[in-house]
């Protein structure tokens, strides 16, 4: 579905990305991992267009990336950004409906089956209590479940998440990720930037693991979460344990020898009276 082929990005003269190689077929949910400054949102910058490719080519369903108009790219690929700064006063509604661009008609007017797709985003997003508040006046996670709901509306084969939970409570993360993999499940293609690493292994099948803009590991879950592969990726030491549900491997980072909490019974138990200024 995806064929990426000896791709390089850059800005200016600092090379972002070099030489990347690799296919992703329909109906994969991939994780893309990696150290901050790896290349990550780049390498989505580049799948959806935004940036522009040094050298190589990307090739989406025997396509070249290149070939596609705006409105065909946009029924492909759905993106969700890690941030996006809307400035006008939009209803929530209406920042949903505009993922519905590639289906408007002429003048860019709203059919029925636009708003119900819209609405319906928004129920599978927990957003339909915010469809007429402004998106000014709603917080931060709820803009963000917002904005996913306008990825949604799309209906676009591959959904390219960039960080796209980062700013979302516990509860919300784990019910998007859910969404995500029933939709998954129904041959959806998702590639997921992400820093949470055991979010990654709970829900993704493969990983792809950026360095200094190339790929340095990539393959199934279960081969690739390992303690030595992270504790080299990401300079700290890691171990590895097995979730006790899912038997997803997590990760548990070790902290610097006199840093971290005591261990329990270690230290002295303080109480309202001990701490009392006298």
């Amino acid at each position: 579905m995806i064929r990426v082929e000896s791709l390089s990005a850059r800005y200016g003269d600092t090379i972002v990305l070099q030489d990347l190689n690799f296919h992703i077929v329909q109906g994969e949910l991939i994780g893309l991992l990696g150290p901050n400054g790896s290349g990550k949102t780049t390498l989505l910058h580049c799948l959806s267009r935004v940036v522009p490719l040094h050298a190589g080519k990307i090739v989406i369903s025997g396509r070249d990336l290149a070939g596609y108009s705006a409105r065909e790219l946009a029924r492909v690929e759905a993106s969700v950004p890690q941030r996006l700064e809307i400035s006008f006063p939009f209803k929530c509604i209406e920042v949903v409906l505009m993922g519905r661009y590639p289906y408007q008609r002429d003048f860019g007017t709203n059919s029925e089956d636009d708003l119900s797709k819209a609405m319906e985003a928004m129920g599978l997003t927990d957003t339909v209590d915010l469809a007429q508040r402004r998106i000014n006046e709603v917080s931060g996670g709820e803009t963000q479940r917002v904005i996913i709901a306008r990825a949604l509306a799309q209906e676009a084969a591959i959904m390219l998440l960039d960080e796209a939970t980062a700013n979302l409570d516990v509860a919300h993360k784990i019910q998007m990720f859910d969404l995500f993999s029933r939709m998954n499940q129904r041959g959806g293609t998702f590639i997921c930037a992400l820093h949470d690493l055991n979010l990654a292994a709970l829900y993704c099948q493969r990983l792809i693991f950026l360095k200094e803009g190339q790929i340095c590991i990539d393959g199934p879950t279960l081969e690739t979460f390992t303690a030595e592969n992270l504790s080299n990726i990401y300079q700290t030491e890691v171990k590895v344990i097995e979730h006790p549900d899912t038997g997803a491997p997590q990760a548990m980072f070790v902290p610097s020898k006199g840093s971290g909490q005591r261990a329990a019974g270690s230290g002295q138990v303080f109480t309202t009276k001990d701490t009392k200024m006298h």
